[in-house]
């Protein structure tokens, strides 16, 4: 064959050559030349065009590698990011966002025979002492613990959430009523077991509520109803489940109500104070009352103090109540005082203080301000505190007593025998007086025990170098009794109920002793 016809446009090698270039500017990479037997010129630009369609295939091989290996790492990263904003990072529970959206999953489905979907919802009870006297790491890890626990305590199928704080949330799918409540409680035992964290030996319980979804129920008021029976479990005693009941709405929607009209009657003239004597038993004069806040509702009447105190403190009103309490019974003491016809009597004013008082820095410049505004001595005015504020306090507690101690109020322990009482407590608290729980008094002349138990709770009170007044007295037998064991201080019905201003005062001016004939 001449050269002439090895260039030839007839050569076939070039069809072929031309066919596999369009193939590969398509993509077909995959797309080989074969190569002839003359391994001429043609041959040699085939065997080219191979291999960079070899080279072209590694190239684009390792592209798609790459891009394959950054798109997982992309997914992973989403599903990561995902993950993490479904988690509580703290516990590693589902989150809020993750509960809602489970829960409006699970009532999405329908309800197969008796069983529905139910909610837990449960908040720790005392958590915030461990948390403000421990530490926030102390604090941490115990909601760890409770984590742990709950998660422990449920079924495989059910999902467990940290709502914030030290708030909960168990989504039970498909159960009935007994079913959810068995869990619950089966919760409830676990988390109340003593935890051994960083040395401390703590116990901290929860209070729950349970609601049963209904058909069709929007998640977002199924959650609003497991809280209000939460609230309603805290409210009647710590470790309790409640069960969701339409009534529980209507009290609380009566509740924010009255928060409304507390907010009202703080800052308006509805609150008054009536004032119960402390009397002394041996001469039967007064040392000393108690004032305690009453609110004149417009439409209700008289609205007592276990109402709304509760109300006050949950709300974070009680500071403003406290200092209203606090302002008026030291401006009435002075008036007492400096009336000619009252001035007579010697006695104290005796206030009580809630642990949120205690909690304030300005609380103890408030108390300074009131006794030099009135031109009255600190040793009268006597700050009342129940037990458990005292024995739980942190450290701002502490330096809150130590202040007003310096500053030479009194300071007494309100209802004692009814929480942590023990000879070492009672060493350990910076009081001066112990109001012993009327409790104590009540089982007088049924209890053949009870002379010797009150004998010894006062020889008790005494060995801590403590006054003692007892509260409860209903009758003269009673009176004569403490005073007979060496008690000399009391209060109660036989001497006079919690009296207005008014009648005390006409009281003040006839007579010198009580009970008033």
């Amino acid at each position: 064959m001449s050269e002439g016809n090895m260039y030839s446009g007839n050569d076939p090698r070039l069809g072929l050559l031309l066919e596999g270039i369009v193939r590969l500017a398509a993509g077909d990479l995959n797309t080989r030349i074969e190569v002839s037997a003359a391994r001429d010129e043609i041959d040699a630009v085939i065997m080219g065009t191979n291999l960079l369609a070899e080279d072209l295939q590694i190239i684009y091989e390792e592209l798609d590698q790459r891009v394959q290996a950054r798109t997982q790492q992309l997914n992973e990263a989403h599903m990561a990011m995902q993950h993490m904003a479904m988690t509580d990072p703290l516990t590693g529970l589902h989150n809020r966002s993750a509960f809602s959206s489970a829960l409006n999953e699970a009532q999405a489905n329908e309800a197969t025979g008796t069983r529905r979907p139910a909610i837990l919802l449960l908040d720790m009870d005392g958590f915030k002492a461990i948390n403000d006297s421990l530490g926030h790491t102390i604090g941490d890890k115990v909601l760890e613990t409770v984590a742990n626990r709950i998660s422990a305590a449920v079924r495989e199928q059910d999902m467990v959430a940290r709502m914030g704080g030290d708030e909960f949330a168990v989504l039970l799918p498909e159960v009935t009523p007994a079913m959810a409540s068995s869990i619950g409680n089966r919760i409830l035992a676990s988390v109340d077991g003593v935890m051994e964290i960083e040395g401390q030996h703590l116990r901290c319980s929860a209070s729950m509520g349970l609601r049963m979804a209904d058909p069709g129920q929007r998640a977002e008021e199924l959650m609003i109803e497991a809280d209000i029976a939460m609230y309603e479990s805290k409210a009647d005693g710590r470790s309790k489940l409640k069960v969701f009941e339409p009534e529980m709405l209507h009290a609380r929607q009566m509740r924010n109500q009255l928060v409304g009209e507390l907010k009202e009657a703080i800052s308006g003239s509805q609150l008054v104070l009536y004032y119960q004597p402390i009397i002394r038993l041996d001469t039967r004069e007064i040392e000393g009352v108690e004032a305690l806040v009453r609110w004149r509702h417009p439409t209700r009447g008289l609205v007592m103090p276990d109402e709304f105190i509760p109300i006050a403190e949950e709300t974070g009103m009680i500071s403003d109540l406290g200092g209203w309490v606090l302002r008026t019974a030291v401006e009435q003491l002075k008036l007492w005082r400096n009336d000619p016809l009252t001035s007579g009597h010697d006695f104290t004013m005796r206030i009580n203080v809630s642990a949120a008082d205690l909690q304030r820095l300005e609380f103890v410049e408030d108390v300074r301000e009131a006794l030099a505004s009135a031109h009255l001595d600190p040793s009268l005015l006597v700050l009342e505190l129940t037990e458990s504020a005292v024995i739980q306090g942190n450290d701002l507690d502490r330096y809150t007593l130590n202040s007003l101690r310096r500053l030479g109020v009194g300071l007494e322990i309100d209802d004692f025998g009814t929480g942590y009482s023990s000879i070492s407590y009672l060493r350990q608290l910076p009081v001066d007086t112990v109001k012993v729980d009327r409790t104590l008094l009540s089982a007088l002349g049924s209890d053949p025990s009870q002379p010797a138990l009150l004998a010894a709770v006062l020889q008790l009170i005494r060995a801590c170098g403590l006054a003692a007044v007892w509260e409860g007295i209903e009758s003269v037998e009673q009176a004569e009794y403490l005073l007979s064991i060496g008690c000399t201080s009391g209060q109660g019905y036989y001497f006079s109920r919690p009296l207005p201003e008014e009648q005390l005062t006409d009281q003040l001016k006839h007579h010198k002793t009580w009970p008033v004939s």
